[in-house]
């Protein structure tokens, strides 16, 4: 029994304590003994438990409540719902005690809180299940969801406690569904730090790098900073504007992703400077005029980009965000972006929607929230069957990167980026989703799947003879459409499932089979399905041939294979033997060893491909930080951990992730796959191919090569021991003269 010492005690006092300091909206009387009041409850009704770091279990709910106090700006009923959060779950009170206690608003939120019990449908993910049932209670009240990201949040400061297949699937799942849902908020320092803690357990060594360089540049980004700012505080103070000017850091994360998708190194990244100006607006003047005359004193000292203005006073962000961004260039050839902010903007920026009542706003941001709120719930409303597909529903509505279009009458629609004309139909009404045949965009004629821009004026047109097409869904971008769509095919593709059903039942009658667990194994595995449903959906439609079926369903085993080789070869087996045998062996090759999830997966050489597969999505190699999935068959398949399929899996299927590590290789090859760039020059070519061909450790598959306007580009395909090799190659082909870029291809499937 875990006895609670003096130390832990003043440790959870202390905790309280600041907790109460940063209570700004619990003020009263009433409010402080309702917090006091839950806080002992929570106290006692945790008494005893240790967190996995060996602290009180009450601290987490008191850091959790601290969250939502200083850092979103809630208020009472949110700080004593924060403080009870894990009581229902945990222990024996129930929803009810807590409605008596602490009153009927208080127990709905912790209700929302508490996570589902018991046991799902095997193919769904608990994961989803939870979070699908606390996107419910946003019907409720939004306080749910913002305590749910308080929770969070605290859950990765002190997530070095946990293992590491722990760490990865709580890091995949905040940086797949928690971050992009804090963005959508409005809670941008909470979606920042989010994305930084799920890199420092995803990407340890990249994160360590990227932080380092940061630190050794300090001292020269703050002299840069301040020859900046000096002139600009000089000309706002001479205009009697109040404000103050500060350095917005770069997030580690969004470095380390701008470094992935442009393939460029740290100091490039960390070379553009980010200004905010936060000003206390004079009263009887509009807040957009103000913006808009700091930015004319601002670009009176630095000369602006004119195409990296964003005005989001005109015309707030989805989530809220209200604020004037300019890019200049600044002093040492340097582009600065100033962002030109209210004090106001600046509170609802970094605390999101939480704090909009605090301010009264009117205008778009209110109805956005209400709108998005309302997606949400149509999604919820028509799930899909199993939890991935309900995930990727929702993660499609966490658009970041938005764009305005207008109607024929001038309201402004929001959609995400590449959003189509068939997208903004669904976004009107569903009927006319459904009955578009196409669209005129500034009065020009477009078809369904025309790719809309900011400032486009759009209008639907429609037939009643038209209906959902198939092919709609590979297209349309926003889940409201996709879900939509879905549904109009739901009945249909259930009568096709049914049909397909009953016509493979039949026909393996027919040729005297049975339709049991082994034939539809084998149907599976030689279709490469997913599950059973697919394929009787795939027959019943026609795209799977009838006729097929019987040869896919008596082809023999492997081990069958190898026992008649012997036979005939070796004669060391009658035919009754092997007759006999073959049963065995399907058992045998059933019964896979246990995998104990708790340890390492260890890669060996000379077990790839029976104890493990390489996923084709990635194809990791010897070297690559790695992960494991454990399927339903007790197969495991080895991702990149930055493989956006596995973001996905360790987000919805996180309990069947298993932290994975190479032992040494040196007699396999894996494929790679090198992009390279430079000036074309006669015999370039030719230094390339023997720098590989010279390489004892690496083997080309095929090469390509392109030039244009004195510029070539080319890919090649290697096998590789691991990427030590592979990045040994790239330090050679580097070196050669002409050649600007070389680097490897991450995403490896659509160059295979």
């Amino acid at each position: 029994m875990n006895v609670e010492t003096e130390k832990d005690k003043q440790l959870v006092l202390d905790a309280y304590e600041a907790l109460l300091k940063d209570c700004k909206r619990s003020r009263t009387e009433e409010s402080r003994k309702m917090i006091e009041k839950a806080f002992h409850f929570a106290w006692k009704a945790h008494r005893g438990v240790r967190r996995k770091s060996g602290e009180p279990y009450i601290l987490h709910p008191i850091e959790v409540a601290h969250i939502a106090a200083k850092e979103m700006g809630l208020g009472t009923k949110s700080i004593v719902a924060a403080l009870l959060h894990d009581v229902v779950e945990d222990t024996d009170y129930t929803v009810e005690d807590i409605e008596n206690l602490f009153g009927e608003k208080v127990s709905q939120i912790v209700d929302g809180l508490t996570k589902i019990k018991g046991v799902f449908d095997q193919n769904t993910s608990m994961q989803a299940e939870n979070f699908r049932k606390m996107l419910l209670t946003l019907s409720d009240d939004l306080r749910v969801i913002l305590i749910k990201m308080a929770d969070r949040l605290h859950n990765m400061r002190t997530l070095n406690s946990m293992p590491l297949r722990k760490q990865m699937k709580i890091a995949g799942e905040t940086l797949f569904l928690f971050a992009p849902l804090a963005h959508r908020m409005g809670l941008y320092t909470i979606k920042t730090e989010l994305e930084n803690l799920s890199l420092k357990y995803e990407h340890p060594d990249d994160y360590n790098l990227i932080h380092e360089k940061i630190k050794e540049q300090e001292v020269k980004q703050a002299k840069l900073i301040e020859q900046i700012i000096a002139p600009v505080e000089v000309k706002l103070k001479d205009n009697s504007i109040r404000c103050s000017i500060k350095n917005r850091p770069r997030s580690i994360y969004s470095i380390w992703t701008k470094m992935q998708t442009q393939n460029v190194s740290v100091e490039e990244i960390y070379d553009m400077v980010s200004v905010r100006v936060v000003f206390k607006p004079e009263e009887g003047i509009p807040e957009k005029n103000q913006c808009w005359n700091i930015y004319s004193l601002i670009t009176d000292i630095y000369k602006p980009k004119p195409e990296r203005i964003r005005d989001w006073v005109s015309t707030p962000k989805a989530n809220g965000y209200e604020a004037l961004h300019v890019t200049a260039m600044g002093p040492q050839g340097k582009w600065v972006e100033f962002q030109i902010r209210t004090e106001r903007m600046d509170d609802i920026a970094e605390k999101g929607f939480a704090v909009h009542s605090k301010y009264n706003t009117e205008g778009s941001s209110d109805s956005e929230l209400d709108k998005w709120l309302n997606d949400v719930r149509e999604i919820l409303d028509n799930p899909e069957a199993d939890a991935m597909a309900f995930l990727d529903e929702f993660k499609l509505n966490l658009f970041s990167h938005e764009i305005q279009v207008f109607t024929p009458k001038g309201h402004i629609k929001t959609l995400p980026k590449n959003a189509t004309t068939l997208d903004f139909a669904y976004e009107i009404h569903t009927d006319i989703g459904n009955k578009c045949i196409g669209a005129k965009v500034n009065h020009r004629l477009v078809p369904l799947s025309h790719v809309l821009k900011s400032g486009d004026q759009v209008e639907i047109l429609t037939s009643e003879k038209q209906s959902p097409k198939h092919e709609w869904t590979e297209f349309v971008v926003t889940a409201k459409a996709k879900s939509k769509i879905k549904a109009a095919f739901k009945k249909e593709r259930k009568e096709y499932t049914s049909k397909g059903a009953r016509m493979l039942e039949d026909h393996l009658l027919e040729v005297g089979l049975q339709l049991n667990a082994k034939a539809l194994r084998k149907m599976l595995e030689h279709y490469k399905l997913s599950g059973k449903e697919e394929l009787f959906y795939k027959v019943g439609m026609g795209k799977i041939d009838i006729n097929d079926i019987e040869g896919v369903v008596r082809r023999k085993s492997r081990s069958k294979f190898i026992k008649y080789w012997r036979l005939n070869f070796f004669g060391n087996n009658t035919k009754e033997e092997l007759e006999e045998e073959e049963p065995v062996e399907e058992t045998v090759k059933d019964e896979k060893p246990t995998i104990d999830k708790k340890k390492t997966f260890m890669l060996s050489e000379m077990a790839a491909n029976e104890s493990y597969k390489i996923a084709t999505c990635c194809k990791p190699i010897p070297g690559d930080e790695v992960l494991g999935y454990l399927d339903m068959a007790n197969n495991v398949t080895i991702h990149k951990r930055k493989c956006p399929n596995a973001l996905k899996l360790m987000s919805s299927q996180g309990d069947r992730i298993l932290a994975a590590d190479w032992t040494s290789h040196r007699l396999m090859s894996f494929l790679a796959v090198i992009e390279l760039s430079g000036i074309d020059k006669i015999g370039i070519v030719n230094e390339v191919t023997n720098i590989i061909s010279k390489d004892h450790d690496v083997n080309m598959r095929s090469l390509h090569f392109e030039s244009h306007d004195g510029v070539f580009e080319g890919l090649i395909h290697l096998y590789v021991h691991n990427t030590e090799d592979l990045n040994n190659l790239i330090v050679k082909l580097i070196k050669i003269k002409g050649l600007d870029n070389v680097k490897r291809i991450e995403n490896i499937e659509e160059y295979s």
